[in-house]
């Protein structure tokens, strides 16, 4: 757990860090890992280089060689071993350009020449393209090739320049600073082939850095190999990885124009084709006007149309005629059927149907009132008191206080009743002990 803890402080707390060295104790597993030790004159360090970034180097270290190797400090737990992981290992005179590299790199790109808002694109159709290289390097002959196959219209000028040595940084200024005050060309293309960093350095040399900033010209460049990069790649308008892909990233190709081309043609001759039509019917429109227009078809027309009128002012007045008689004829039913002495007659005939109606509805009505009269008396005499009283039977009231005796307890002795019969009333008094 302490090694543990120990590992992940020290990997956290350092950042990635330049270091240089001799080689010693140098080893190869058989998965491709390397270990080795880096020492000078005052200490040693361990360190290990795993794959696949120990097969991307360029050369064989082996013991006593001068190296600068940049990469993570850390802590083997298992062992409790301070040591250094390495991704990226070169020889020590190489070492010292890349620092020098990476100084010049960090200040110009504070300054803002690499700013990718500055960048400029590049014109479409470029019509003279200015090749900054040497004349007898592989480099324009590809550049030649491939514009010769791609767009063989364009111009190519080659601006000669050493593209290696010390008297190269200079001419390569001189010739993007003429280029750029002369204003020939539509793009200006600096480009050499591959080579180790001291062969490209001239393209590191800050004067040729200002110089493709300060161009009035868009500038391609394209250095070395696809993995080569120079100070002048991050300041160019665009980088190739190649001068070939330079090449064919600055000018089109023909056969794709071509083929663009007829589908503009197709465009054109159709939009073309529905204008001339557009126009045709306009001009058919205009002279079927212009037709209408002529003094003896305005004739035939007026004359049609005064005929027309005269048919259609015939039909109107015809018409007002048959609606008159129509109403005349309507109005005369109608008076006739209001004549006074057919309504008197109809009325006559009206007041005795109804009076007949009225009589039979009465004497209707009189029979049923009677049916119905016996039919109450008869119920009503079924259930009157007075039948009860024709079968022998009496009610007894209480003469004192007229109610009608229903129980022996209303009565005492000498009790004065009345008896109601069926012919009348009968006094009696009430005689017990």
């Amino acid at each position: 757990m302490l090694n543990r803890f120990a590992r992940e402080l020290i990997e956290d707390a350092l950042p990635l860090i330049w270091i240089e060295g001799e080689v010693s104790n140098f080893s190869r597993s058989g998965p491709g890992h390397l270990y080795f030790r880096l020492k000078d004159s005052a200490a040693s360090v361990n360190c290990a280089m795993f794959k696949p970034r120990s097969t991307w180097l360029r050369f064989k270290p082996t013991d006593g060689m001068h190296v600068l190797a940049r990469g993570r400090v850390s802590l083997y737990e298992a062992r409790g071993e301070f040591q250094l992981l390495v991704e990226h290992l070169e020889e020590a005179g190489e070492g010292a350009l890349r620092r020098e590299f990476e100084r010049l790199k960090a200040r110009l790109a504070a300054e803002g020449l690499f700013a990718p808002e500055r960048k400029r694109a590049l014109p479409r159709f470029a019509r003279r393209i200015g090749v900054i290289t040497s004349p007898g390097g592989a480099a324009i002959r590809d550049v030649l090739s491939v514009i010769a196959r791609r767009f063989p219209l364009v111009d190519v000028e080659i601006l000669p320049v050493p593209v290696q040595g010390r008297e190269a940084p200079p001419l390569i200024v001189a010739a993007i600073n003429t280029a750029s005050r002369a204003l020939r060309h539509d793009v200006l293309l600096l480009t050499r082939g591959g080579g180790s960093l001291d062969d490209l350095w001239a393209f590191n040399d800050e004067d040729v850095a200002r110089a493709i900033h300060a161009s009035a010209i868009p500038v391609v460049s394209a250095i070395g190999h696809e993995i080569d990069f120079t100070i002048a790649d991050f300041v160019a308008d665009l980088r190739a990885p190649t001068p070939s892909a330079a090449a064919e990233l600055i000018v089109p190709d023909a056969a794709d124009i071509a083929r663009l081309l007829a589908r503009q043609r197709g465009r054109l001759e159709q939009c073309v084709s529905r204008k001339l039509e557009t126009l045709s019917q306009r001009l058919d429109h205009v002279v079927a006007r212009l037709q209408t227009q002529r003094p003896q078809t305005r004739l035939i027309h007026a004359r049609d149309r005064a005929r027309d009128l005269d048919q259609q002012l015939r039909a109107i007045v015809r018409n007002r005629i048959e609606m008159r008689r129509l109403n005349a004829a309507r109005l005369r039913a109608r008076l006739a059927a209001h004549d006074p002495v057919l309504l008197l007659a109809r009325r006559r005939e009206r007041t005795k149907s109804l009076g007949d109606r009225l009589r039979a509805a009465l004497s209707r009505s009189a029979e049923i009132k009677a049916l119905r009269l016996g039919e109450l008396a008869r119920t009503l005499n079924a259930v009157s008191p007075l039948a009860t009283l024709d079968r022998g039977y009496a009610i007894l009231f209480d003469r004192r206080s007229g109610h009608v005796v229903r129980s022996v307890e209303q009565v005492d002795a000498d009790s004065k009743l009345r008896a109601r019969v069926s012919d009348g009333d009968v006094d009696l008094r009430v005689d017990r002990d």
